[in-house]
């Protein structure tokens, strides 16, 4: 072997077996999460699927008096819902700097409260999101209620992206995904045959052979397969822990650094016209896209707040690809709009990291794969670490032969 193959070994072999557990535990979590919409669901169906109805949709009125009748102290921020006749409405409360819902009562409409920002966002006050309740359209009965703090996969997603360590877990995970790079960059380096008549036995796994001979493919040749699609979800790790990469892609693509502030409405008029209830926000949003897939209206804090409707189209290409519309709250004038496509170029390259990251961006078949891309990420610390240890106790037993050769020579 080449001083410069040796040297990529060396490099290879150690980052390996420096961060091999912490990768294991990356792509094991990595491929559960992949699933995440799917499980959640399946676990809790009563809470998001209900038998559709042949009586129209309560208004969201109505199902809001029955939030505030389910939790009398919360404070609606904002309502979801679905084309989908069989989903249930997801009202999202607001939350305050301790994560807990918001106490005292809604003001003005159904939904209405003080401040500005939505659900998750915590306005001004930067509070973290309250829980979700989930009400059937249809008969305005409460089938669940998800809280961040105690949902299984939130955990999941903390430990995945930050060990549950704040910063300083962030920062470890991102260099384990910058190491990551590394590995499979020096491990494609070594996967690279010197002749080409070793190609196909790099490109194949032989499958009547010893179980020594398995572990060597299973880590040369499923790890050649995998090591493209690696790159991918170890290049977009990188990109969702350190801030620097997001402000670097603005500044490559001109973009804004910072989201604009959300436009105003007009200043109330004192005895003037009250604020316009949700149900008819909904209607102005739908008039917009008769035909989408659902509808997230987020209601303003502040006298002067706009209300956020997020439509998502059939065929978007992420549920986050959305058209946001914003709206006075007095008149329903539409104050401004933008489609997906109109969105600034970093702002959407950065919202395509998680996506991409967990296969969530082309729906089941990129889930699929990245599920299974995560397993096999998960095998190859451990195949890697068995080579390793099979080439020394090789070597340890040549070792005795060699010296006794010696011994006999002299």
């Amino acid at each position: 072997m080449s001083p410069t193959k040796t040297l990529f070994r060396n490099i290879h072999l150690w980052l390996g077996l420096g961060t091999g557990l912490l990768i294991v535990f990356v792509c094991l979590t990595g491929s559960v999460l992949a699933f995440e919409q799917e499980i959640e669901q399946a676990w809790y169906p009563a809470r998001y699927f209900v038998a559709p109805a042949t009586t129209p949709r309560l208004p969201l009125t109505q199902l809001a008096e029955a939030v505030k009748a389910y939790k009398p102290k919360a404070r609606i921020s904002s309502f979801k819902l679905y084309a989908d006749p069989a989903r249930t409405v997801e009202v999202s409360l607001a939350g305050d700097a301790n994560g807990k819902e918001a106490q005292g009562n809604a003001r003005g409409g159904a939904g209405q409260m003080p401040g500005k920002g939505g659900p998750g966002k915590g306005g001004k006050g930067k509070g973290a999101a309250g829980p979700r309740i989930f009400v059937n359209p249809y008969t305005a009965a409460v089938t669940g209620e998800l809280n961040p703090r105690d949902n299984f996969f939130k955990t999941v997603e903390q430990l995945y992206r930050g060990l549950v360590a704040g910063k300083t877990g962030k920062l470890v995970m991102g260099v384990n995904s910058v190491v990551f790079l590394f590995i499979l960059g020096t491990g494609l380096v070594l996967w690279w045959p010197t002749a080409r008549k070793a190609l196909k036995p790099r490109l194949t796994v032989k499958w009547g052979s010893n179980w020594k001979r398995l572990n060597h493919d299973f880590h040369i040749s499923l790890g050649f397969y995998a090591a493209v699609f690696l790159f991918i979800m170890a290049l977009t790790g990188v990109g969702m822990s350190f801030d620097w990469v997001g402000t670097g892609i603005n500044k490559l693509t001109h973009s804004p650094l910072k989201r604009p502030e959300p436009p105003t409405s007009a200043a109330p008029v004192v005895g003037g016209t009250a604020p316009l209830a949700a149900d008819a926000m909904l209607a102005l949003a739908r008039q917009q896209a008769p035909d989408a897939e659902s509808y997230s209206v987020q209601m303003p804090k502040e006298p002067t707040g706009s209300i956020r409707v997020a439509i998502l189209r059939p065929g978007a290409i992420t549920e986050s690809a959305t058209y946001e519309v914003y709206l006075d709250q007095y008149s329903g004038r539409i104050i401004s709009s933008q489609t997906y496509a109109q969105k600034p170029v970093g702002q959407r390259i950065r919202g395509l990291f998680k996506p991409v990251h967990t296969g969530a961006i082309g729906g089941l078949p990129t889930k699929i794969l990245a599920f299974t891309i995560g397993l096999l990420g998960a095998t190859f610390p451990i195949t890697g670490t068995i080579m390793w240890w099979n080439r020394r106790r090789k070597s340890r037993r040549a070792r005795p032969v060699e010296n006794v050769i010696l011994v006999g020579m002299n």
